[in-house]
């Protein structure tokens, strides 16, 4: 599951005595099963029971004041069987073992892909907004004169864009599968299961759309602060903007 907040890995490593806390994550046994805590905000369980997940999870709001209780959550199911290849059959990933390292590489995956997302519902709503503000500039060819809140927008754009690539870039293959073929097989096969690649390709794109279009009606806006007030009222920008917007309507003074 993936949380709106990140996470202080080396702030809650004194909570869990035992734990091991690596550059990616934090490992916690729970009753003969495993944590996975990220720094992007995300947490795997991999054979936890019910009950001590949701312990784990209350033992977290309170070390972690402020936790949203809005989040993503997703599942995925890895079958061991002696001698089987490395593969996935219907969304299963099948091993022929299945230990501390390779349920490690499988909860990384299965974090990016519960961040993305979160982060895919976020840039959603950061689309639907440039357009309600995009959409007044092609009717009418004019946009409020207020610049602050254009400014914080863009702010959240961009600050979007850099947790996105801050989450994407653990995409890196860790050091442990250069010395399994077998785990380097899973690194890839899980990566294009869940798309992740692709994902945060669309996501970054989606993200320089938004950042372009709000420059562009944040320009227009500090135009139209600097025309003389009969052009305000008309409605229509100086010819130096209509050149450079191209689809506004003309007028006549």
């Amino acid at each position: 599951m993936a949380f709106e907040e990140n996470l202080a890995l080396r702030e809650l490593l004194p909570h869990y005595p035992g734990a091991r806390a690596g550059v990616r994550e934090m490992q916690v046994q729970c009753d003969g099963g495993e944590m996975f805590l990220y720094p992007f905000g995300a947490i795997v369980f991999h054979d936890v029971p019910a009950e001590r997940r949701d312990a784990e999870l209350a033992r977290l709001h309170k070390l972690r004041p402020g936790l949203t209780t809005q989040v993503v959550r997703e599942s995925f199911t890895v079958r061991e069987e002696p001698g089987a290849e490395v593969d996935i059959v219907s969304g299963t990933l099948m091993v022929d073992r299945f230990g501390p390292t390779r349920a490690a590489v499988v909860g990384l995956i299965v974090a990016q892909s519960a961040a993305m997302e979160y982060y895919e519902r976020i840039v959603a709503d950061l689309f639907a907004r440039t357009t309600a503000l995009v959409d007044p500039l092609e009717k009418s060819g004019s946009v409020p004169l207020q610049t602050r809140r254009l400014h914080q927008f863009i702010g959240q754009a961009i600050g979007t864009r850099s947790e996105v690539i801050n989450v994407l870039t653990l995409l890196d293959k860790p050091d442990a599968t250069w010395d399994d073929p077998a785990l380097d097989r899973i690194y890839d096969d899980l990566r294009a299961e869940f798309d992740l690649v692709d994902r945060y390709g669309t996501l970054t794109q989606k993200l320089e759309g938004v950042q372009d279009a709000l420059e562009l009606v944040l320009d227009v806006a500090r135009d139209r602060r600097m025309w003389p007030p009969a052009a305000r009222v008309g409605g229509c920008p100086p010819q130096t903007c209509r050149e450079r917007l191209g689809s506004v309507p003309s007028c006549s003074w």
